[in-house]
């Protein structure tokens, strides 16, 4: 099932607001009703009690109208002309309006899952809506990323309705299973980004988008221990996170270096001062070494593939080769392009 980021009122709380109004228009009526009771006729003329005030409302208000109970006094008729047929008019609405908004709902909800299946394009599939996912979303978000184009794929139901209400697209299923990512459009998205809390499960879901898509989709997964890496990697994603192992470098370093914890949290953080960025390499930089380069190239990404600076003496830059950058973030937008 395709949930849409809106909020809507639960069926409950909607069909209980009806009943109530129900309800209390009925009341009204039977208070009107009793008060001019003197006014109305009972076929068995012994009088109009509350009982049959009650029977009255619901019979007129349902058009139902058995006439065995009449208005015969001028008072009684004008009310009935002035307070109870519009009552009646309004009992309908609300009866039958319950039963037009569920069908207009359905409807609704049908034709925008119709028209989001045939826009969907080029989009990122978050496999897991915890805490792992929700930051990757973050990151790609301050990229400049749409969220329009983020599908979030999500069992839980908690998490489901996170997703939802912070404004994404959620599919409700486990992305082990071929269907849910199909739903998702799986072989028209760019990327697909696992989040799984449990390394097996990144694995089969791996498996299937792989299976689904024959490697033609790029796979970002994350993992929790380090042994398992290799094994998503043979599974067909095409780059591995260990978060267990980056979280204990990253302790480590903030005992042994304190100052590159700030390093790398600024890095990390746009808006911040120093970002890191990627872009092509222009036409007047071919041919030079990249330590010559006016930017603070970090990294050279030729072919797919990170080509080491060890040595910048050797190195020159090519036609078609992504610089990897540091670059001033203060106050600008996307760092990483």
């Amino acid at each position: 099932m395709i949930h849409f980021p809106a909020v809507h009122q639960g069926p409950l709380r909607a069909l209980s607001a009806r009943l109530l109004a129900a309800l209390g228009l009925v009341l009204s009526i039977v208070g009107v009703v009793y008060l001019d009771r003197d006014g109305y006729r009972d076929v068995n003329e012994d009088g109009v009690s509350l009982l049959d005030c009650f029977y009255y409302a619901v019979v007129t208000l349902s058009t139902t109208g058995y006439g065995d109970i009449t208005p015969v006094s001028h008072s009684a008729r004008l009310i009935n002309v002035l307070a109870i047929t519009p009552a009646r008019v309004l009992f309908l609405i609300i009866l039958v309006g319950t039963t037009l908004e569920v069908l207009t709902d359905q409807f609704r909800n049908n034709r925008r899952v119709n028209r989001w299946g045939s826009k969907v394009k080029d989009h990122v599939i978050i496999c897991g809506y915890g805490t792992k996912g929700r930051s990757a979303i973050s990151a790609l978000l301050e990229t400049g990323f749409d969220k329009r184009r983020v599908v979030v794929v999500e069992r839980s139901g908690v998490a489901l309705r996170q997703a939802t209400a912070d404004g994404f697209v959620a599919i409700e299923g486990s992305a082990t299973r071929s269907s849910v990512l199909i739903e998702a459009h799986v072989k028209s998205a760019t990327a697909v980004i696992i989040a799984t809390d449990s390394d097996d499960a990144a694995v089969l879901v791996t498996l299937t988008v792989r299976q689904l898509t024959a490697g033609k989709v790029r796979i970002i997964a994350a993992v929790r221990e380090a042994e398992n890496a290799p094994l998503l990697k043979q599974s067909g994603a095409h780059q591995v996170i260990v978060s267990s192992a980056t979280a204990g470098r990253l302790l480590g370093l903030s005992t042994s270096a304190p100052p590159l914890i700030d390093v790398v949290e600024d890095l990390l953080t746009p808006g911040q001062g120093m970002a890191l960025a990627m872009r092509s390499a222009e036409r007047s930089e071919v041919g030079i070494a990249p330590r010559e380069l006016d930017a603070l190239v970090i990294a050279l990404i030729r072919r797919g593939r990170v080509v080491s600076l060890a040595e910048p003496a050797s190195i020159a830059v090519e036609t078609g080769d992504m610089l990897v950058y540091v670059r001033d973030d203060r106050g600008s937008s996307p760092a990483l392009t």
